[in-house]
């Protein structure tokens, strides 16, 4: 037998060599080349092959690492025989489970033989300059083939390239099918990967070929641009626009998407310091080689011209370009000069939950040490402090209780004021696939979502009307006698109360509320109680409203009452936003909060703070972000440091931050482009990209995860945590020159608990989720043994009608609620700077056919959205995608400025903005608005 392993490394420590004295009967086993090799349980030949002597140990062309074995092109087959000596079967090792005591021959002459006949019949489809093209040097065709030998081709050429049409419609991607050679993996990537089925296999014999929906283009396909079929595809017959498999580069950095919350590890390829393209590593805990469009395309805005790239200083009115150290000295002295004049608490900071956490512990730690005052907030408290405050009154901690993996051991989900599939793409596609297993799928939304298609019970509620809902599954729940009776009665408190209350409710009455049959509520509260296990997640559409807080608690009571915490396949779990939402928050990046969550005002904390940064600091809860702007206009708030947040189109009520932010001294804002906040600042300062700095950033899971740079910072520019130890160094705060994550992040951990045993070099590729023990061990799963608090606790709130409805329904009978496109993000200052912006170029308001007939609207007419604040124009989508009476819009474009509209209402605990529930009116516009240029 020939033994000529194609070995990436030396075999692991689990082959046992023959004769070695080793009692064989320790462990099962199979034998390789007649030498014992430990076999795990679920093992197939292929899997136990790459354990121990490498990925590419046995050549493969229709097997990927995160698609199901498939079995069509053999050519992984490997010689088995069940007794040493006894006959032998070919047998492909993908989908072969590895029976102990078996003898494996991976490489016999026979298997070597047939390997290099299947690559030649496979090559008279394909170009047959493949084997000696420089342009595909890393197509993966091409390695097979030299792996099993094959230097020219003894049969005649076949079809199919002979009439396959380029398709260049799409902004990222494009096919050559003369070049494809029918492995599926495209399909099969499509299928079970971003489960969107938009390829098959069209024609028969001879004549098959990949098609795309109905024989059409990528553009008119319901392609969602994700390109897990381009990375599945070995032949670039399927590739994108930046030919990641066909160029050479310098190198491939990991680091972790800027984007949403699901925290997607990327790869990144460099030539000549400029970024070539970036995949998905297949090894990656979060994503397992997958991307929604922006991680994986939408980079382009990193080096785009509007790029800032000097300080600015605004003189009579325009902005002047200076150096750094003019800038600096002109901020310290005026904040210093403020400080003296009108007291610490006249400043106030902004920090990012799109920085690193390096980055938001500095800021928040100048502001309070260095400023004195706690008047420090950030977007992760804006959007998700309901999740914090509630699952923290109820748990004992407001992060998710479970890991993304445990989607696989679920048997319901409950998806509730969340639309995955468009805002945590990665998430959302594993979520459409359990619906699509057929596992108990539960949507809670105003908008028939894409997921909502897919689920088992779709709960289409009036927006603002969760917690009535909410309070109807509990109590049928408890009617039913569905309650996990030995869960409530061990590890919570608070029930008989809560029992009571709930069941005091009238159905009909809540019913009428939030406009969903009651008999539906019930069968979908007794699913979900039902469910073996049950994994809640929600995001802002629970959160963005005046009782978000309570909603919360609501979530958290049901998963209680159900027994659904502290094991895995169940939980709580908040989908965030933003990238590091989780970190900011983490961080300390709200006011009465510190790093690590501890209480400003309690003196034990809060001696803890002052000994630990060797300050004195203020020991009084700071103002939150609308009271930030408040107190700007009634003079009391002088100066405010800003790190790349476009309040002035992002924040409700845009007429009334822009007043705010106008009547300031100081407005100082970081960022990477003139955003709309931006043209509103004294000073500027250029900041660095996440492709520009290293760092970490924690994902919705509490993963911790380092961030790598990939090129040098455009020239002129400074990462933001570079910024923040300038600016504490120049006030005569003494920190490190030079900006380094290790040793901020080795700061962190000796005040933040839950870090405590986070370390740089010790994060690797996948990261830990906190908390972090002192020896380095994370943690997968919340609430085991125990609660946070001790007990869970029930706690009941009543349904009460959001005061916009109460002061405006009567003049405004409509309601809109915003929502966000799969291809943008948030206000769009990226994403609009890539090819995204030619797949969707405006923002809309969905409208139900019935309302537009009543107003007269058609399909892309300009629609005028007028509420008690202002008004808007805006082009009609028609869709019973939404109720009558219920509008939704995307604010990513700022000739809409949506924010125009909305209200200053809040929720009653956290003073997150209300942004899905505004009342309005609607007619078709008189005038149309003007779209600004962006290359």
């Amino acid at each position: 037998m020939s033994k000529q392993y194609y070995v990436e490394s030396k075999p692991a420590a689990g082959g046992i060599p023959v004769g070695n004295g080793q009692a064989q009967t320790a462990a099962k086993v199979a034998y390789i080349d007649d030498r014992p090799y430990e076999i795990k349980e679920g093992d197939t030949i292929l899997a136990l092959m790459r354990r121990h002597f490498g990925q590419k140990s046995v050549p493969t062309l229709c097997d990927a690492p995160n698609l199901d074995p498939f079995g069509s092109c053999r050519v992984c087959s490997v010689d088995v025989a069940l007794t040493k000596g006894g006959p032998v079967k070919t047998m492909a090792s993908c989908h072969t489970p590895v029976m102990p005591g078996s003898f494996i021959y991976p490489e016999s002459d026979r298997v070597q033989k047939l390997r290099k006949n299947i690559i030649e019949l496979v090559l008279t489809d394909h170009p047959l300059d493949c084997l000696t093209c420089e342009v595909n040097n890393n197509c993966e065709l091409q390695e097979v083939a030299a792996r099993v030998g094959i230097r020219d081709v003894r049969y005649p050429e076949g079809k199919n390239h002979l009439d396959r049409k380029k398709d260049l419609s799409h902004a990222y991607m494009t096919t050559d099918f003369s070049k494809c050679i029918n492995c599926f993996r495209c399909v099969r990537a499509c299928d079970e990967v971003q489960g969107q089925f938009v390829l098959s296999m069209g024609g028969r014999g001879f004549d098959s070929h990949i098609i795309k929906g109905a024989e059409v283009t990528f553009k008119e396909s319901d392609c969602v641009s994700c390109g897990a079929c381009a990375q599945a595809c070995p032949t670039s017959a399927i590739s994108d626009i930046f030919e990641s498999k066909s160029i050479q580069v310098d190198e491939k950095i990991r680091t972790v998407c800027t984007y949403c919350g699901v925290g997607c590890n990327l790869e990144v390829a460099v030539k000549g310091g400029k970024i070539k393209s970036i995949q998905a590593p297949y090894n990656a805990e979060t994503n397992q080689g997958h991307t929604c469009l922006k991680g994986r395309y939408a980079f382009a805005f990193y080096n785009h011209k509007d790029r800032l790239r000097t300080p600015l200083i605004k003189k009579d009115g325009e902005f002047v370009p200076v150096s750094w150290d003019e800038a600096y000295d002109f901020i310290a002295g005026k904040l210093t000069e403020i400080k003296a004049k009108y007291g610490a608490d006249s400043i106030a900071g902004i920090s990012s939950a799109r920085g690193t956490n390096e980055e938001n512990y500095l800021m928040q730690k100048f502001i309070r040490a260095v400023m004195g005052t706690n008047n420090i907030d950030s977007c992760a408290r804006v959007c998700h402090s309901p999740t914090a405050i509630g699952m923290q009154r109820t748990f004992g901690t407001g992060a998710a209780t479970n890991s993304i993996k445990d989607l696989k051991l679920t048997d319901c989900i409950l998806v509730i004021g969340a639309n995955p599939t468009d805002g945590h793409p990665v998430t959302g596609a594993k979520l459409k696939q359990v619906a699509i297993s057929g596992r108990t799928c539960i949507v809670i939304d105003p908008r028939r979502t894409e997921l909502a298609n897919y689920a088992t019970y779709h709960l289409q509620l009036r927006p603002g009307t969760n917690m009535a809902l909410l309070n109807m599954m509990l109590y049928y729940i408890i009617k039913e006698g569905m309650e996990d009776k030995d869960f409530i009665a061990k590890r919570t408190e608070g029930y008989e109360e809560f029992k009571q209350e709930i069941l005091s409710q009238n159905m009909d009455e809540l019913e009428s509320i939030c406009g969903v049959d009651k008999n539906l509520v019930r069968d979908a509260a007794i699913a979900y109680a039902s469910a073996p296990n049950a994994m809640e997640f929600h995001g802002l559409g629970v959160t963005e409203h005046s009782q978000g807080t309570f909603t919360i608690m609501l979530i958290t009571s049901l998963a209680m009452i159900t027994g659904n915490v502290g094991r895995p396949g169940v939980g709580v779990n908040p989908l965030r936003g933003q990238n590091n939402v989780q970190g900011a928050a983490d961080m300390g990046c709200q006011p009465y909060q510190g790093a690590g969550y501890f209480d400003v005002t309690v003196p034990e904390y809060h001696k803890k703070y002052e000994d630990f940064y060797h300050a004195t600091l203020p020991n009084y809860v700071g103002l939150k972000i609308p009271q930030m702007y408040d107190a700007a206009l009634k003079d009391k708030l002088k100066a405010m440091w800003v790190i790349g947040e476009d309040m002035a189109q992002t924040d409700p009520n845009t007429h009334h931050v822009v007043a705010a932010l106008s009547k300031l001294e100081l407005f100082v804002v970081q960022e990477l482009f003139m955003t709309e906040t931006a043209k509103l600042a004294n000073v500027i300062l250029p900041a660095a990209s996440f492709l520009e700095k290293s760092g970490t950033f924690t994902n919705g899971e509490r993963r911790i995860q380092r961030v790598n740079a990939v090129v040098e910072p455009i020239e002129g520019t400074k990462s933001d945590g570079q910024i923040m130890v300038d600016i504490m160094n120049r006030m005569g705060y003494p920190q490190p020159a030079e900006y380094d994550p290790e040793w901020v992040l080795d700061e962190i951990a000796q005040i933040v608990p839950f870090f405590e045993g986070v370390k740089w070099n010790e994060l690797g590729d996948n990261g830990k989720q906190w908390p972090v023990n002192k020896d380095g061990i994370g943690t997968d799963i919340l609430h085991t043994e125990t609660f946070k608090r001790g007990k869970g606790k029930f706690i009941y709130n009543k349904y009460k009608k959001s005061e916009e409805l109460v002061q405006n329904e009567k003049a405004y009978p409509y309601i809109i609620t915003t929502n966000r496109e799969l291809e943008h993000y948030n206000c769009g200052a990226m994403t609009r700077r890539t090819n995204n912006a030619l797949i969707v170029t405006d923002d809309f308001l969905m409208i139900n056919p019935a309302d537009a007939a009543k107003h007269l609207i058609a399909e892309g007419d300009m629609v005028c959205v007028e509420s008690a604040r202002g008004k808007v124009d805006i082009k009609a989508k028609i869709t019973d995608e939404v109720k009558p009476g219920i509008l939704s819009s995307t604010f990513h474009f700022p000739e809409i400025m949506m924010n125009n509209i909305t209200s200053s209402v809040s929720d009653s605990e956290a003073m997150c903005p209300e942004y899905k529930v505004v009342a309005c009116n609607i007619r078709k516009s008189k005038g149309e608005y003007k779209k600004k240029a962006m290359a």
